[in-house]
């Protein structure tokens, strides 16, 4: 061989093995089907778009609280809309979609061997051969039929179906050309009730039908046409809160004729760009376990704007959105406060802002505990959204911090206060309130409900200080899916007087006995914050061990939201499988996910409303994140020590104790932590 040949063979091997080094996006990592099977998670694959109304996937007998499960092999169609990882029955299935040759079952058989999802995509071969594919954009969704031979099929459509309770479906047209529906059904545990407007069309290879859809005396339509092998029926649907109008608009805006592989390209890139926002270093399983939790993340709240930016709020009113902004609905704050929120004001700041904008809103319009009778989209519930707003304010997103104020003090007198928990809840509202009068310079009003807040203290040395007999039983004493163990700690905004009330010596030994004898629940939020405790109080190796094998490790699950288990649930509390939670553990809207985002990065809100970070040792030996102002640059050092240092943007470097101003962090820098020898171990 030549040189220029030994050259250029050297050349290419060079590329191949740069190329087979480079790591796959994030994009491509992510596991839509984990969480899917049974109770280990309440998630579906269904299409989706970044925080879109639309989840239009797959519902299945039997069935989660999001119509489908993944050990499920009958296919009832595909409805349009779901919430995420939430209790109760769900909430969602609006407007099923079916298509089947005619004369075959309904219920069809799935070739689970054809089943494929990822970010805005879902694919099934079922029935005789049907190829179903779906994709779904903000407001809009695609369910493209591919027919394997000639014959005659029949598409059918259900508005009667839901996960909640389906209160009204009305059909407002009668043409595949523009047929429009106004559905009207229960949010997440009946709680309150949403109107929906649905806006569709029917395309046969391409070409836009106009035919009559015949409605039955059971409000189920149906429309029957000739196929020949290979033909494709598209079923284009566009959804709003407004009207039937506002459907069409969104579905000619952001579905219009553009081909299903451009739609899904664009969904694709949408995730990529907000999945881009972190980079991490390390084996792949452990890098598409992230991708997938941080892809449930970035599926709530909900954006509701219709293209001309109009959109109903939780009053029934329809307002519309300053150009440029949207407004977010769907709410599950008492979830996903503590986790999912400062993970949007870290690394999303537009969203966080109109996120910030509609809580703002959400106040001036009639808020409510749970949802009003009047939602724009399905929701759960709204309390603690104060302290989300004062954590946004502390951290840069820009609002009406007046207007905030107002609706937080106005809240106060209707907070509940009949149980222990609701009594630690309603303090950490009032000191939120407080603590942003202070902000905004009203000293009067910041004294008041800081003392207001405080006032709860006289109960948490009568419940909590001596723990009795029933510490250890959920529900005690009116307790929220939780025991008095659990919500000991919760009063996470008064740490240092929780300290000074049991002492340094027993704080820190009875903090290691609720995780030594099993007290601590992964499966909820009561008590999520506990294992960063202990780096809170300078023993760092201990919350590292605690959260690493929380991370990777089967441990014990003894709780369930009704009561404990007689024997634990022992597996992984977060695993790449469908099986992708602990037993009876729901995502919450992001809640459980983004508590698996912060801890792998080795960062954790332990405070929300108070603009700093606890540091633990990292999931991954490098995890760059893009901040406000550029990137923060986390490196874990393996050492004989637990030191965190931090530099700065211009070289400065420092060693932090236990915390981390998120002031630093969002101007960007990098932080070096050790992380002691055998404290982790590789996955």
């Amino acid at each position: 061989m030549s040189k220029s040949g030994i050259f250029l063979a050297a050349s290419l091997l060079a590329a191949t093995s740069l190329q087979a080094a480079k790591p796959k996006p994030l994009v491509d990592l992510v596991n839509p089907f984990v969480g899917t099977l049974e109770d280990y998670g309440q998630l579906t694959p269904a299409a989706v778009a970044p925080f879109g109304m639309v989840q239009l996937g797959p519902d299945t007998v039997p069935a989660n609280h999001n119509g489908y499960d993944y050990a499920a092999r009958s296919l009832r169609g595909f409805s349009h809309t779901r919430a995420v990882g939430v209790g109760c029955a769900g909430a969602g299935g609006d407007l099923l979609v079916g298509l089947d040759y005619v004369g075959t079952p309904e219920l069809a058989r799935m070739d689970k061997s054809s089943e494929r999802a990822a970010p805005g995509f879902y694919h099934l071969r079922y029935g005789g051969g049907i190829m179903a594919d779906l994709v779904a954009t903000r407001g809009g969704g695609v369910a493209r039929f591919t027919l394997p031979r000639s014959g005659r099929v029949r598409l059918r459509l259900d508005p009667n179906h839901a996960y909640a309770k389906r209160i009204s479906a009305t059909w407002l047209t009668r043409s595949t050309q523009d047929l429009r529906a106004e559905l009207v059904a229960g949010t997440v545990c009946n709680a309150g009730r949403y109107r929906l407007f649905t806006a569709s069309t029917l395309r046969h290879n391409g070409r836009q039908l106009a035919m009559p859809v015949q409605i039955g005396p059971d409000r189920r339509a149906f429309v029957e046409l000739d196929v020949r092998a290979g033909d494709v029926i598209e079923w284009r649907t566009g959804l709003s809160s407004v009207d039937g109008d506002g459907a069409a608009l969104v579905r000619d805006a952001e579905l219009g004729t553009r081909s299903f592989a451009a739609l899904l390209s664009q969904t694709r890139l949408r995730w990529q760009v907000l999945l881009d926002h972190w980079r991490p270093a390390g084996p792949e399983p452990r890098r598409a376990l992230f991708a997938t939790s941080l892809f449930r993340a970035l599926q709530t709240p909900v954006a509701v704007a219709d293209g001309d930016g109009r959109y109903r709020s939780a009053d029934g009113i329809i307002r519309h959105a300053p150009a440029g902004h949207q407004r977010y609905a769907s709410w599950a704050m008492w979830d996903n406060y503590r986790t999912l929120m400062p993970l949007l004001a870290l690394s999303y700041l537009q969203q966080a802002q109109d996120i910030a904008a509609s809580l703002v809103e959400l106040y001036q319009t009639g808020k409510q505990r749970w949802a009003t009778q009047q939602e724009p989209f399905l929701t759960v519930r709204t309390e603690h959204s104060g302290v989300a707003l004062l954590d946004f304010y502390r951290k840069g997103i820009t609002f009406d911090a007046k207007a905030a104020l107002t609706g937080m003090a106005a809240e106060s007198a209707t907070l509940a206060r009949t149980t222990p928990d609701e009594q630690i809840e309603a303090a950490y509202d009032n000191w939120a309130t407080g603590q942003l009068a202070r902000d905004l310079g009203d000293r009067a009003m910041a004294a008041h409900y800081g003392e207001k807040a405080l006032a709860y203290r006289a109960m948490w040395v009568d419940v909590f200080q001596k723990l009795g007999a029933d510490a250890d039983v959920v529900k005690a004493r009116g307790l929220y899916q939780g025991t008095l163990w659990q919500y000991r700690w919760a009063p996470v905004f008064d740490l240092p007087w929780l300290l000074a009330q049991l002492g340094p010596a027993r704080f820190d030994a009875e903090l290691a006995r609720f995780f030594a004898d099993d007290l601590y629940n992964m499966t909820n939020q009561p008590d999520i914050q506990t294992p960063f405790l202990f780096a809170w109080r300078g023993h760092r190796a201990q919350s590292d061990a605690l959260v690493h094998r929380l991370l990777t490790q089967p441990v014990n699950h003894p709780y369930t939201n009704a009561g404990k288990r007689p024997i634990p649930w022992r597996g992984p509390s977060f695993a790449l499988a469908p099986q992708g939670f602990a037993d009876g553990m729901d995502d919450d809207a992001g809640g459980m996910t983004s508590w698996y985002v912060w801890a792998s990065l080795g960062l954790y809100p332990l405070v929300p409303g108070e603009p700093q970070y606890v540091v633990t040792c990292p999931s991954f030996d490098r995890m760059q994140v893009r901040v406000s102002d550029g990137w923060v640059d986390i490196r874990r050092e393996t050492a004989a020590h637990s030191a965190a240092r931090w530099t700065d943007g211009a070289g400065l470097s420092r060693t932090l104790g236990a915390m981390l101003p998120h002031a630093d962090l969002a101007k960007g820098g990098v932080l070096n932590v050790g992380c002691a020898r055998g404290a982790v171990t590789a996955l």
